[in-house]
């Protein structure tokens, strides 16, 4: 199976369980690796035939920029749901960064897998 990503998305939304942050939108970064396989699309150079993955951004940021979940590990089992089922890509990978979360890391997140690879 072939894997089509995309890396650094990012996307603003009221995510957290302390009060400031049921205030402020929070920037998060996305990395996303589906697979799909692309084999018709280089055949025939036609798009039709491959997942779009500008569709597939604007979808993530539209659905994340939407929500106020509480907790990052139900928002991204909720974007890898939307993926799996809205794109027919049998496996997701995500990584899911919430930057500044903690004052002395750079970096903190979750990766998950779902679906069949």
């Amino acid at each position: 199976m072939d894997i089509i990503f995309l890396g650094g998305l990012e996307a603003t939304a009221i995510i957290g369980i302390y009060d400031w942050e049921r205030e402020t939108k929070q920037t998060l970064v996305f990395d996303i690796e589906m697979a799909f396989d692309i084999k018709k699309a280089a055949e025939t150079d036609d798009i039709q035939y491959t997942l779009d993955y500008k569709t597939v951004s604007e979808r993530v940021v539209s659905f994340v920029e939407q929500s106020e979940f509480y907790l990052v590990e139900k928002l991204i089992e909720e974007v890898a749901q939307v993926i799996l089922a809205e794109f027919s890509t049998p496996w997701v990978k995500i990584y899911l960064n919430k930057r500044g979360a903690i004052s002395r890391a750079k970096d903190v997140g979750i990766i998950i897998e779902r679906g069949e690879k």
